[in-house]
């Protein structure tokens, strides 16, 4: 069965490029101009969406924003096309939830090794095993691989959110913000010191993490699988998920609170 992806593009040449060379190899491809032209598309679910970072009616990172807010495509992989291979926008751009970065103009055969990847993972992100990780809310008890640690409130609100955003890489900020939310005397390294913790609490083995990934120059990702016997909050409230005219002034205050006190 061929999968099914999005192309949002205004650009009309790119988007006929990009939905050639897809066709071509076999894959479904429905393309969007706006975010508005994308709600009509809201209930489906492609395997991929490839979205470009300008759009005439709001950017790439609020649509990525937004779909790691919907309960229907939260799960999508997504990558992003870009103008500049820049830390800056690679950085943004996974913030934002989105698994990779594209830097127009690029090479059919660059953007299928991308999208192959991306599908790769996909799959790989349910697994049909058993959890290593169990969190129950109402008891605030995490089980790993059938025992259970003890763990400080913060610490459990770190892997539940991490848990919850499988396969995403986080940085520190977003992280503070997300999990430590107005606590104001913390910085960047207090998310080191609790992921350090965590590692020590739920590795099998701390010296080669394969649950809570160090991701370079940017973050952390968490790759266990987790199940919760109690479902956790339908709607996440962290600043990290929130939109963005609702997170730029209470995150960046938060932010020289935290670089002051560094």
């Amino acid at each position: 069965m061929a999968e099914l992806i999005f192309v949002v593009d205004s650009e009309a040449e790119a988007r006929r490029r990009t939905q050639q060379c897809l066709e071509e190899a076999g894959h479904s491809v429905r393309t969007f101009t706006t975010i508005a032209d994308t709600e009509e598309a809201q209930d489906c679910k492609p395997s991929l969406m490839l979205i470009a970072a300008t759009l005439p009616d709001g950017s790439g990172l609020d649509l990525c924003r937004r779909i790691r807010r919907s309960p229907v495509q939260s799960s999508i992989p997504l990558i992003l096309f870009t103008s500049s291979n820049g830390e800056e926008q690679s950085c943004a751009a996974l913030e934002a939830g989105a698994d990779n970065c594209l830097v127009k103009p690029f090479s059919p055969r660059e953007l299928l090794a991308r999208v192959q990847a991306a599908l790769r993972r996909a799959v790989r992100s349910f697994p049909v095993g058993p959890a290593d990780i169990v969190i129950d809310h109402r008891a605030m008890k995490l089980s790993v691989r059938g025992s259970e640690v003890v763990t400080t409130r913060l610490e459990f609100r770190l892997v539940d959110y991490l848990a919850r955003h499988r396969g995403h890489t986080f940085t520190r900020d977003v992280l503070l913000d997300a999990v430590w939310g107005e606590m104001q005397f913390v910085t960047p390294r207090s998310v080191d010191a609790c992921i350090r913790r965590v590692r020590e609490k739920i590795e099998p083995d701390i010296n080669s993490p394969t649950y809570v990934k160090t991701v370079r120059g940017i973050g952390y990702r968490f790759d266990a699988v987790a199940v919760w016997p109690t479902p956790p909050r339908e709607r996440c409230d962290c600043l990290a998920c929130a939109p963005p005219e609702g997170q730029t002034n209470h995150s960046s205050s938060l932010r020289v609170i935290r670089r002051n006190a560094s």
